[in-house]
């Protein structure tokens, strides 16, 4: 499925993993120069697509061609005596090495023939393509018309790839992808200016002439109309005849062929840890059962009467704890981000200095998605960060959870941490590129827990809302590995989310269909989140009062996005250094 994260324009979600003093000290050592050479070499090969004028190739014969080159890199790493490196080239050994092996692992299983999951796929992710592009000059559009004009072979490419993994057993189950519909609705549109492709049109740069503002336009619009909606067209028709209907009735990875190896690959790869599967199901009953404890005492606290499942009935209907207007959600969203704006030089040495607005999910895949989610900006593109609020079905967005969802996704969370990210200079460019879910989502779930310290949770209700979001992410643990691993139906794992937090049940549904969808990426929050913790509390029982809060996220942020590993020994470094 690499096609879905060039798409997804990841700039957005870029994590460097390094600072300035990081450098290894050695740059001009033969055996520094032999691995930064590799390093050169496979970025090289690794960013062809985002130099293209059209859209990548996802045909099996490129696949394949890549995971014969990465063979080939790792082999060559090999001969690398890692012993010898610097710290700092052991850490960026450690991580080529890391992202390399799983490259090879996914082409292995054949995941790229199942390009879509619950939230969308290919067919939705090509409108961030627009979100990534520049648009400043007459080439600029020039380009996105080439794009365009490519949207048919992809979509071809993409329904091969499909057609051969209904042949070889390898779909998504059919649970999931009958969603599809309600995803591509608002891109089977009947005007090309309609069309949210055409988004680039309606308003375009001043400095490019009016004049030829009028014929770029008058193109896009043709391109749209014989290139961009035939395509939709095609791949709803495909859907609806071929696809679902011959799609798996199993919810189950470990049903897909070599699918017990491919789940526990996926643990392994999103944990960044030696666990398996059963150590994490079994710590996610572990922290289920202790949050659960507290939420009771909440409970008792604002003196309610009646069960757990009548509190959440409770939070779940009261218009007390809903926005009457999508504008009052995101109005009450901008106040949280701001009020913790104000309280971010108490717990951080560094900021970024790219800044982020608040804005809904865009409508088109607003009733499949979460209820808010970070698009990253970029200085370098004059763009500002946003954090997203999803203000779909305004009874499932409780206000008691936003507080939480503002640490997240905004500040402390993923704004700061990316932006941050971003800012960081003098290292391998795949570091600059790599994302970890078990890194960056660990670190949204302690922002969350930070908020405690920062005051910004300031009814019983909102550290309710807290908990449900730790408890989520301690459920996932549990319904992750249950559904992929121990054959839990849809029903179970619903019931088992819905009943221990108070999410609303219309984001439970999907957030199931999510977890089905993209196994083992669930499992990286909590996880992430226990390790920074662990390492919190390891430094400041060592350090006593030399520990200073402000330098230990200095150490967790800049030194960007590692797996939990490598932060462990980054940390540990820090202590020693301390001491």
């Amino acid at each position: 499925m690499k096609n879905l994260f060039f798409l997804f324009s990841i700039a957005a979600l870029v994590f460097l993993t390094s600072c300035q003093q990081d450098i290894p000290e050695n740059k001009n050592d033969d055996l520094s120069k032999e691995l930064h050479a590799i390093f050169d070499e496979e970025w090289k090969f690794r960013s062809k697509d985002d130099d293209a004028e059209l859209l990548p190739d996802v045909t099996p014969e490129r696949e394949k061609k890549d995971a014969e080159f990465w063979k080939g890199i790792l082999e060559k790493l090999a001969n690398i005596d890692r012993s010898k490196l610097t710290k700092e080239d052991r850490i960026n050994y450690d991580i080529f090495k890391y992202q390399l092996e799983d490259k090879v692992a996914r082409i292995g299983f054949e995941d790229y023939l199942m390009p879509l999951n619950a939230e969308g796929g290919f067919y939705t992710n090509l409108s961030y393509m627009v979100r990534g592009m520049s648009f400043e000059t007459a080439d600029d559009y020039e380009k996105y018309l080439k794009k365009l004009k490519a949207v048919p072979q992809f979509f071809d490419d993409n329904i091969a790839l499909m057609r051969l993994g209904m042949d070889k057993g390898i779909t998504q189950p059919k649970v999931i992808v009958k969603n599809y519909k309600a995803l591509i609705k608002s891109y089977l549109v009947d005007s090309p200016s309609k069309s949210s492709f055409y988004g680039p049109f309606s308003k375009m740069n001043s400095s490019v002439p009016e004049e030829l503002q009028t014929d770029l336009q008058n193109r896009a619009k043709e391109i749209i109309l014989t290139h961009v909606l035939p395509s939709y067209q095609k791949f709803d028709k495909f859907m609806e005849e071929e696809y679902v209907p011959k799609s798996r009735n199993s919810l189950i990875a470990s049903d897909l062929p070599k699918g017990k190896e491919y789940y526990e690959q996926r643990v392994q790869f999103f944990t960044t840890l030696p666990m398996t599967s059963d150590e994490i199901f079994a710590l996610g009953e572990k922290e289920v059962a202790r949050i659960r404890a507290d939420m009771e005492q909440i409970i008792r606290d604002v003196k309610f009467e009646g069960s757990f499942s009548d509190f959440l009935a409770f939070l779940r209907t009261d218009p007390q704890f809903y926005a009457k207007t999508p504008k009052g959600l995101l109005k009450e969203a901008s106040y949280l981000a701001k009020k913790m704006d104000g309280k971010l030089p108490q717990f951080f040495n560094t900021l970024p200095r790219n800044s982020y607005g608040v804005e809904p999910v865009p409508a088109a895949i607003a009733p499949n998605y979460t209820g808010g989610r970070y698009s990253g900006g970029s200085l370098k593109r004059h763009k500002a960060g946003n954090y997203w609020v999803n203000t779909y079905k305004l009874e499932s967005r409780p206000l008691y959870v936003l507080p939480a969802l503002t640490l997240h996704e905004a500040v402390p969370g993923h704004h700061l941490q990316i932006s941050l990210a971003q800012e960081l200079e003098g290292f391998p460019e795949f570091r600059k590129n790599t994302y970890l879910s078990c890194y960056g989502e660990g670190w949204g779930l302690y922002s969350e827990y930070l908020g405690i310290e920062a005051g910004m949770y300031e009814t019983p209700y909102e550290n309710f809302g807290r908990m449900t979001y730790e408890m989520w992410r301690a459920c996932r643990l549990v319904v992750d590995v249950g559904i992929h691993a121990k054959g839990w139906t849809r029903d179970q794992a619903v019931e088992f989310l819905g009943s221990n937090t108070a999410l609303s049940l219309h984001e439970v549904n999907t957030e199931i269909d999510r977890y089905i969808g993209w196994p083992g990426q669930a499992l990286s929050y909590k996880m992430g989140e226990l390790k920074i913790r662990e390492l919190r509390k390891k430094a400041e029982t060592d350090l006593g009062n030399k520990f200073n809060l402000r330098d230990f996220h200095d150490v967790v942020l800049l030194n960007g996005a590692v797996p939990l590993f490598v932060l462990e020994e980054l940390v540990n470094d820090w202590i020693a250094s301390v001491k």
